[in-house]
């Protein structure tokens, strides 16, 4: 593929070494003229001294002819009149890397569609959702977001005493805007059908909004579910902690933030209802023993420094907290620490440079629709954008002959995400979800074409 990568800091320095090694046509638009003369010596490159924001220099790179264009710049209005100008001038797809504020505002202003931008991400943003994972599911079952976090999916072992064994699906009292999507029956894995009947140890994937699908757990695994919400403390304000707070509140949670910075201390109390901000410095042993830390379901370090997180969470397994988080900004330190994290009892450690790594990925590809994820069972979730003269444009769901093995999952129209049903019409420039077994994955994928 072509590739345009504008602004190499550390997301794009290694996002551009591993796309490199795969043999990729890659060109980099780097506007430090120090740091473009050392990255002609370090990649097998096309490297481009010069402002990514300007028409004559992307006309330069060639966008036009490019699969794909990513601004990666730390410069969040840099990158969207980078991108929308590529987009513009006819590259394949493009995306922009801004703030967290920006993709928690999508709701109240659509700016991705605003830049004509494919797609628009936060390291912040995912690194908090990669933590936010661990602390809805710490067992390592599936937790993922799609449609901008409005849906979420989980996995779940169905219990023997849930009242949805034994009976078909289409008999079941589910919500309106929620979905069984695929259960996995020992070697055996299917797309969940009206017929279907959940059996003891099925591990079902389930699909919703956020708080729908919390509602719903407990009658899948009754016997498992927590009867009491999950302690967090989280140590650092920043906005790794802030986002996170955020993902984390009125979920069955009582969320505490420790953050040193006055200033920030106020900031956060007026930004997040159902927090507790505590002005304090969780470096400190005595200070984790005052707020009670060792009680904690959860403690997660969230700050800028990788030693004062790494530190925070081993105090904090000493004094009895039963996992241990902590982000590692730095690649080198994220190797060792992901290697020896069960030694440091550490119960994860995120990398904000690898989970934006993971989702930029996943658009290094000609096709039009893109795996976001794939189940450990073979079935993926396909992500497609409905082109102007695609079939499907203007059909209702009930309308279509979708491949067997495949099923829509969710559906983002304009500022709206649900959980399609069978009379939702699709319109071009909407973006679908599917679940599709690797049997269908061909048929889809032609269907996604047509």
């Amino acid at each position: 593929m072509n590739i345009v990568i504008v602004g190499i800091g550390e997301v794009g320095r290694h996002l551009a070494r591993s796309l490199s090694e795969k043999q990729h046509s890659l060109t980099i638009i780097e506007s430090s003229e120090a740091m473009a003369e050392a990255l002609r010596d370090q990649f097998d490159a096309h490297v481009i001294h010069g402002n990514g924001s300007s028409v004559a220099t992307l006309a330069e790179a060639n966008v036009a002819e490019a699969d794909v264009v990513m601004a990666l710049s730390g410069d969040d209005n840099a990158n969207l009149v980078c991108a929308s100008l590529a987009r513009a001038m006819g590259a394949g797809r493009t995306i922009a890397r801004v703030h967290a504020a920006t993709i928690r505002d999508q709701w109240l202003f659509d700016v991705r569609q605003h830049f004509g931008i494919d797609h628009l991400f936060s390291t912040q943003r995912l690194a908090a959702i990669e933590l936010a994972k661990h602390v809805r599911n710490p067992q390592g079952l599936l937790v993922h977001e799609l449609a901008r976090g409005r849906i979420e999916v989980q996995q779940v072992r169905v219990a023997a005493d849930s009242p949805f064994v034994g009976k078909p699906l289409r008999e079941l009292s589910l919500p309106k805007r929620f979905r069984i999507g695929s259960v996995q029956r020992g070697e055996r894995s299917f797309i969940a059908g009206a017929e279907d009947v959940l059996e003891p140890g099925d591990l079902v994937t389930i699909f919703g909004a956020p708080k729908v699908v919390s509602e719903m757990l407990p009658k899948f695994c009754t016997s498992e579910a927590p009867d009491e919400e999950v302690s967090v403390v989280i140590f650092g304000g920043g906005e790794y902690g802030f986002s996170l707070a955020q993902m984390l509140e009125g979920r069955r949670c009582r969320v505490r933030i420790i953050e040193r910075d006055e200033a920030l201390c106020q900031d956060l109390s007026e930004s997040l209802r159902h927090t507790v901000v505590i002005h304090g410095d969780a470096t400190s042993l005595q200070q984790l023993k005052e707020e009670q830390v060792g009680e904690a379901d959860f403690f997660i370090a969230a700050s800028e420094d990788d030693e004062d997180n790494v530190m925070t969470c081993l105090q904090a397994k000493n004094l009895g907290t039963r996992y241990c988080l902590t982000l590692i900004h730095r690649a080198d330190y994220a190797d060792v620490i992901v290697r020896n994290r069960e030694r440091l009892q550490i119960h994860a450690a995120v990398s904000p440079r690898e989970a934006a790594d993971a989702d930029l990925l996943r658009f290094i590809s000609t096709e039009r629709a893109n795996v976001i994820l794939a189940l450990p069972d073979g079935t993926e979730i396909v992500e497609a954008v409905i082109p102007e003269d695609s079939e499907l444009n203007g059909r209702k769901i009930r309308e279509v002959k979708w491949p067997k093995g495949s099923g829509l999952v969710a559906l983002i129209r304009a500022s709206e995400a649900l959980v399609p049903g069978p009379d939702d019409e699709m319109e071009a420039g909407e973006i679908l979800y599917a679940l599709v077994s690797p049997e269908a994955h061909r048929a889809f994928m032609r269907l996604m074409t047509r």
